[in-house]
């Protein structure tokens, strides 16, 4: 149980200090809140810190906080997530880095119990069509089967991200750059109201506070901490998204990312990442289930699909494989090449003509029908098709077969 004491010590240094503050993580490793609270109001060495501390009123911060609906959660608190801890031990980026003072919620969700089973899915504002559905795809995908999806609330893929997961009536987290009494931006407002209402806001900002750009980049390190991975769908070439993904590394989670088409400066990002090795491609919110999950729990086996010509007898295969590319022959010749007898070749010839892989010829012979190597189910008997176009070479029937489908 956390002492009022601590939570309130933690509470006014987190609204008297930026987030993520490289000094606060030295500090802290020392010394308790309210020992490096005190320090701040006695001395004027951090001199930002004293005066927004003279500054600083903590009647009014409460008052929006009751009014909005909004908990203060502090380290050693039920709702605390572990995984954010590891923030204290991840290498800092751009200038910044350890675990939050404390942070603001505003939802129905409990942070601990939804972050466990958690990944993020986050990528560029000016997301395309196709970057919004795979986001959506993805999102909806992976709440289907009880994973919380993490993102930023902003325009583009974070937003799509979250309509995937409410979609799919499945669980999500926005964490925001700004205080929850005011949501920013501006137009994702209906959207951030309805995760508040079944999902969860997070934001180290106290109400009252204005997002900045140095706070769009310190909250990214909560979406990568609270996550088992990280998904990048779209991001040009400064991203806020990379930022998140290198926080991601830093924290030891899975880095992933969507390949997009050659050429669109939403692809640049997350084709980088791959060719070099930093994240792991993914299509499906199955191979996403799979990188987040213990070793092997969710390992995606695809099942093998039996083609027309597995369902061949010998006889039939034999015979399939003496029919030319182009042309035709009779039984006889179709017999000898398959080294068959004749009485013997005729029900196999009438089998593959059952199944439309030979036609009888004009010339009174056979020739290869329309239907060739297909997955079995999805065959369909195409006749009349003149047989001189089906194919373009001279390769025996069953390795044409192979090729075909």
């Amino acid at each position: 149980m956390v002492e009022e004491s601590e939570r309130r010590a933690r509470m006014v240094l987190a609204c008297v200090t930026e987030p993520g503050d490289p000094r606060l993580r030295t500090l802290l490793a020392d010394y308790t809140p309210g020992e490096v609270l005190e320090s701040v109001r006695r001395t004027r060495a951090v001199s930002a810190w004293s005066r927004r501390l003279a500054a600083f009123d903590p009647a009014r911060v409460l008052a929006l906080a009751e009014r909005h609906r909004l908990r203060f959660v502090v380290p050693g608190d039920d709702e605390w997530p572990e995984a954010l801890h590891d923030l204290d031990r991840a290498d800092p980026v751009q200038d910044s880095g350890g675990a939050p003072l404390g942070l603001w919620l505003r939802g129905r969700d409990r942070l601990a119990d939804v972050v466990p089973r958690a990944v993020a899915i986050v990528g560029s504002r000016a997301s395309t069509a196709y970057g919004e559905r795979v986001a959506i795809d993805l999102a909806a995908g992976v709440a289907a089967h009880g994973i919380t999806v993490v993102s930023g609330g902003a325009y583009g893929i974070d937003a799509a991200a979250h309509r995937g997961a409410l979609a799919q009536h499945g669980r999500t987290i926005a964490v925001l750059a700004g205080g929850l009494d005011d949501y920013y931006p501006r137009g994702n407002a209906t959207l951030l109201g309805e995760v508040a209402e079944r999902g969860l806001l997070v934001s180290e900002a106290a109400p009252g506070e204005h997002p900045t750009r140095r706070r769009f980049l310190t909250r990214n390190r909560l979406i990568a901490a609270m996550s088992a991975g990280t998904v990048i769908v779209e991001a040009g070439v400064r991203s806020g998204a990379r930022n998140t993904v290198t926080w991601a590394t830093s924290c030891g989670r899975v880095v992933m990312a969507v390949p997009g088409p050659v050429g669109n400066a939403t692809s640049f990002t997350p084709h980088r990442l791959i060719r070099e090795g930093e994240a792991v491609l993914v299509t499906t919110d199955a191979e996403v289930r799979e990188m987040i999950a213990p070793a092997g729990e969710a390992m995606v086996v695809k099942p093998a699909r039996r083609r027309l010509l597995d369902e061949l007898g010998h006889e039939e295969k034999a015979i399939y494989e003496a029919l030319p590319a182009r042309g035709e022959r009779d039984t006889g010749e179709l017999a000898l090449r398959a080294g068959l007898t004749v009485p013997a070749a005729l029900p196999a010839l009438e089998g593959l003509r059952a199944r439309g892989l030979v036609v009888p010829a004009k010339g009174g012979g056979w020739a290869l029908g329309a239907v060739q190597d297909r997955p079995v189910g999805a065959a369909k008997h195409e006749h009349g098709r003149p047989h001189g176009e089906r194919h373009d070479s001279d390769q025996p029937a069953l390795a044409r077969g192979d090729e075909s489908g």
